[in-house]
């Protein structure tokens, strides 16, 4: 019985191997497979470190000790205070935990807020949810090259502008903000509080908080684990809670501190952070290849461009419905997304219409998202396979 249980196992893991070898997965932006050595320290939390943080008995203060130490290795990472951390369960709650916080807090200084089409959608429903609540948001232009317009965002600022939230760069086209910039100009405005979006620049680019008051991040996007990121809120500036019922890391977010998930994002940060430039030029020539093949498709339109972080390739197939092909090529193993994941699948993409202002386009919109794990012979697979899907449906 032990040695047929045995065999399983190693069928088993030798299918999973052959499963990974088969697929070519291109959809990083969605999410990553998660790092053996961050599963293992998660794995090695869970099994020396049961106390919770909170207790005063000798394993709640070791396990203090620890949260301790990761939350002081995160902050040196990002350039911040240890007390500027707030424990998420991912980039969405930290996007709508700073929304809906500042809002909240201060809505006796204004109502109005400031943002982009190019959004997360957790950036967007928030401030859809708060109209409801006697808010007005304004969409900042941006202008051919998807860059936010300066001078449109000067001229939608208010005395009553609390929030402009702004992503450092877009889930959809890849498309990198000046958020350096952007931030120069808010702080001539100290009662406007200025919130960035960084789940898809964590790990790929360069970071710097120093013009900053808020930033949301995700574990899952950094080859981490799911369920775990953070929000980094300045020091000083107080926000409502978005979770009551007490202190867990911090005073903002109530919960058991997720210990294994802590030190797992800081595992995940340590692994990936050091070798931000390495991987994006090893990336850079990746997207050449496939930016230079699909070029050659005469239904082929890049959206992406030069202001693109070199790990998103969107572009749109006209004529052929952008699920269609998504089915094509996973029959194939193949895996590319249409929209953010979090997107409605029936709609047009918000992005790649304020990039474009054309609906086809919007409408029929594919993403393919790169990363350092993937070969250059993943990519010519997948350009093979793109191009017998391409002529099956190109009739």
């Amino acid at each position: 019985m032990g040695l047929s249980l045995y065999l399983l196992n190693r069928l088993f893991f030798y299918d999973m191997i052959m499963l990974v070898i088969k697929m070519v997965y291109l959809d990083y932006s969605a999410t990553t497979p998660v790092d053996r050595r961050v599963l293992d320290t998660y794995n090695k939390v869970c099994m020396e470190y049961p106390g919770n943080s909170n207790s005063l008995h000798s394993l709640g203060i070791k396990s203090k000790e620890l949260e301790d130490y990761a939350t002081t290795e995160i902050a040196r990472m990002l350039k911040v205070k240890k007390s500027e951390i707030i424990y998420t369960s991912g980039a969405s709650e930290s996007n709508n935990m700073v929304i809906k916080g500042v809002c909240e807090k201060y809505q006796n200084r204004g109502k109005h807020i400031i943002t982009t089409f190019l959004e997360h959608s957790s950036i967007i429903a928030p401030c859809n949810y708060l109209t409801s609540k006697g808010f007005e948001v304004d969409f900042v232009k941006i202008n051919d090259q998807g860059i936010v317009d300066l001078a449109d965002l000067k001229k939608l600022i208010r005395d009553d502008t609390i929030l402009v939230s702004i992503c450092m760069a877009d889930s959809e086209i890849g498309l990198r903000q000046p958020i350096e910039e952007i931030g120069k100009i808010l702080k001539n405005y100290p009662k406007c509080y200025f919130h960035v979006d960084c789940t898809q620049a964590l790990g790929k680019i360069d970071i710097d908080l120093s013009v900053v008051d808020f930033a949301s991040f995700s574990a899952h996007k950094i080859y981490g684990l799911k369920g775990i990121g953070l929000l980094y809120k300045r020091e000083n500036i107080v926000i409502e809670p978005l979770i009551h019922g007490g202190k867990s890391t911090t005073i903002y977010r109530s919960g058991t501190p997720p210990l294994p998930l802590i030190v797992s994002m800081m595992k995940a940060m340590e692994l990936i952070i050091p070798s931000v430039k390495k991987n994006y030029d090893y990336i850079a020539k990746l997207n050449k290849i496939v930016v230079d093949k699909l070029k050659t498709y005469p239904l082929v339109h890049i959206n992406s461009n030069e202001n693109s972080i070199v790990h998103t390739i969107n572009f749109s197939l006209r004529k052929i419905k952008p699920e269609t092909f998504i089915h094509a090529l996973d029959e194939r193993e193949v895996y590319i997304s249409t929209k953010s994941a979090c997107s409605s699948a029936d709609s047009m993409s918000n992005s790649v219409f304020a990039l474009t202002k054309d609906k086809e386009l919007s409408s029929h919109s594919l993403r393919i998202s790169l990363s350092y794990l993937t070969t250059e012979e993943e990519i010519n697979k997948f350009l093979s396979i793109f191009d017998e899907c391409y002529k099956k449906l190109d009739l």
